[in-house]
């Protein structure tokens, strides 16, 4: 296999692992909150966590799927902060689920001409591989968010790491 193949792979695959993490996580929230709490704005300025799902689910679709797939854009980006029931916790994760499986299944599959393929989505000019990296940048960017609102709503360590020691050195 030549480098730039397993150079391809390596960056899809921790691209996939870290899209996985944050998933994860997210899900360990919602299993920590109330139906009523994952539509809960922390004030006017700001996204309820189920904004933010449905935000992640057309932004990854957008950049992530009909991008990298050529497919057409459908995105309506105001609906996913304007709306404001309609879903319950289970329909989310399932939507985001959905979403995560199908763009990494894009990425997958994607040729090396199309993840160097430069093309406009919201009127940036990034390549296929730029694309992937904004998705996971931005997964990961919202799941902060997330954890943190999360934490606020509930005053307690989410346990995203029990049972690990994060205190291991390296070797």
């Amino acid at each position: 296999m030549d480098k730039e193949k397993q150079l391809l792979e390596e960056i899809i695959w921790h691209v996939g692992y870290r899209m996985n993490e944050s998933l994860r996580m997210i899900k360990i929230c919602m299993e920590q909150l109330s139906e009523e709490q994952v539509w809960q704005k922390p004030n006017e300025s700001s996204n309820s966590i189920a904004n933010l799902i449905l935000h992640l689910c057309g932004n990854i679709t957008q950049y992530g799927i009909a991008s990298i797939q050529n497919l057409e854009d459908r995105r309506q980006r105001d609906e996913e902060f304007s709306t404001a029931s309609g879903y319950n916790k289970a329909e989310l994760i399932k939507m985001l689920e959905d979403t995560i499986d199908e763009a990494k299944r894009a990425f997958y599959e994607a040729s090396l001409e199309e993840l160097l393929r430069k093309r406009y989505v919201q009127g940036f000019n990034f390549s296929g591989i730029g694309n992937i990296i904004h998705v996971t940048e931005h997964l990961s960017y919202h799941t902060g968010q997330i954890a943190l609102w999360t934490k606020i709503l509930n005053n307690q360590d989410l346990g995203f790491y029990s049972g690990v020691d994060l205190n291991v050195k390296n070797n």
